[in-house]
């Protein structure tokens, strides 16, 4: 696991959706926006990014259980092009977030936000929007245990 560090992060052009169930969901999710890119002549110009709207672990952690977490999962993508009712092309913000790296499987992050909550309240700062995971390499070409992902939380 990396520190952590304050980063400017600049506001992207996405394709996304927001889903509400299981976060292991997230893969079907990255799925149906690929195959809607494709179809729609949308170049994706970067990894996938997938936004928590719970707050807090605790929140999370419930929600998971009872299936109702909320996530939004998107893609970078080079220019604009027209959404439908369940993907949606917007601009997700940028601003001031603190960042740590995690190394290992997408479900054993916990350690990596533990370590960035601690250090945010060591530092006097607070989460002002949705902690966002950044994948830094493929899985698909990555061994699970190799696979490198950013967790942001934007700070005020």
């Amino acid at each position: 696991m990396s520190e952590v560090t304050l980063v400017d992060v600049p506001a992207q052009l996405v394709l996304g959706m927001q889903k509400r169930g299981h976060y292991a969901e997230t893969s079907s999710v990255i799925g149906e926006i690929v195959r809607y890119a494709m179809a729609n002549g949308a170049k994706l110009t970067g990894m996938p990014i997938a936004l928590m709207h719970e707050p807090g672990r605790e929140a999370a952690m419930k929600a998971e259980l009872e299936g109702t977490a909320v996530f939004d999962v998107a893609f970078p993508i080079a220019k604009a092009v027209k959404g439908s009712d369940a993907v949606t092309c917007y601009e997700l913000p940028g601003g001031r977030m603190a960042r740590i790296v995690h190394k290992g499987p997408y479900d054993a992050c916990g350690p990596a936000y533990n370590a960035l909550f601690e250090w945010l309240a060591t530092q006097g700062l607070r989460v002002t929007g949705y902690p966002r995971e950044v994948s830094l390499n493929d899985p698909r070409t990555v061994k699970p245990e190799e696979l490198l992902t950013a967790i942001y939380a934007p700070v005020g």
